[in-house]
């Protein structure tokens, strides 16, 4: 079932290529969504697709060596019908 979420991550999420892995994760794998450095240290994603596929991009992200997860905090949200692919945001 297609699902919406925002993820926030905290831990070791920022300056060890984390928006990088999780728009090449989420891309290979077809969902859509942004992923932004907050102020706070933590990252924020909104990612879009089938649950089991989110949960897949959360894994490559769990796995990878340089990055250090040690909290999620997530919320499901409406669904963006129009989005059409998985972007980083600057916030600019």
């Amino acid at each position: 079932m297609m699902t919406r979420r925002r993820i926030v991550f905290s831990g070791l999420v920022q300056a060890v290529g984390f928006r990088w892995r999780a728009r090449q994760a989420a891309r290979l794998y077809g969902c859509t969504g942004w992923v932004r450095n907050e102020d706070d240290g933590t990252v924020t994603m909104e990612i879009q697709a089938d649950e089991a596929v989110i949960e897949k991009v959360i894994r490559v992200l769990q796995n990878d060596r340089y990055i250090e997860i040690t909290g999620m905090d997530s919320k499901t949200l409406p669904l963006e019908p129009q989005e059409r692919s998985f972007r980083t945001d600057y916030g600019w």
